[in-house]
């Protein structure tokens, strides 16, 4: 049996280890894992640049990784605990944004400024328990190459954004936005499409 599983096998230790890698009522990891273990256990390529005013929540359970020559804006929040948070190359992520895992982000991607993408979700099924005491489900999200997101905009848990697809400021997306599309609204609707015969975005009727 793996050292992990012996953990998660019993849940006074999976307790303790969980407190000494997060203070209780606390989202962010403790100072000596900021330190000394994810700066080993993430992946940050050449050129990378994530602002001081960033607030990584980034746990050692969950992996997460910036690729070159990609930026991490002031005031982001970048938060993999509940699952592994992926940001390829000459990507921007912009100031206020939340990055919530699972989110797999491609290359030369752009995200404007106070946008939220989250794959998790609170439970809220059971009318007697608190939405904050129920437990959580997780979607992976997928934004692919060369996307564009609006300012303000919300995308939500399992939804994949195509490549080279744009996403119009203040949209809120619940669905698949396939490639070379553009989409916006709350809730997003697909409204013009690259026509590759006649070389133009064409409106969607």
């Amino acid at each position: 049996m793996s050292l992990s599983s012996y953990i998660k096998s019993n849940p006074r230790l999976k307790k303790f280890v969980h407190w000494m890698i997060v203070p209780t009522h606390d989202f962010r990891p403790r100072l000596w894992i900021r330190l000394f273990v994810n700066p080993f256990r993430n992946k940050k390529g050449k050129n990378a640049i994530i602002r001081r005013n960033a607030k990584l929540d980034v746990l050692p359970f969950n992996s997460f990784s910036v690729g070159a020559n990609s930026i991490i804006e002031d005031f982001a929040t970048i938060n993999n605990g509940v699952g592994d948070i992926s940001i390829g190359e000459h990507s921007m992520i912009g100031r206020g944004n939340v990055v919530i895992g699972p989110v797999n982000i491609g290359n030369r991607v752009m995200l404007a400024p106070n946008i939220v993408i989250s794959g998790l979700n609170h439970g809220y099924e059971d009318v007697n328990v608190s939405p904050s005491n129920q437990p959580v489900t997780t979607q992976t999200i997928n934004i692919k190459d060369d996307v564009w997101i609006g300012a303000n905009s919300v995308i939500t848990a399992g939804v994949t954004i195509g490549k080279h697809a744009v996403v119009g400021a203040g949209s809120v997306v619940t669905k698949d936005v396939p490639d070379f599309c553009i989409a916006a609204g709350n809730p997003a609707k697909i409204i013009k499409k690259y026509n590759k015969e006649s070389n133009s975005w064409e409106k969607v009727i």
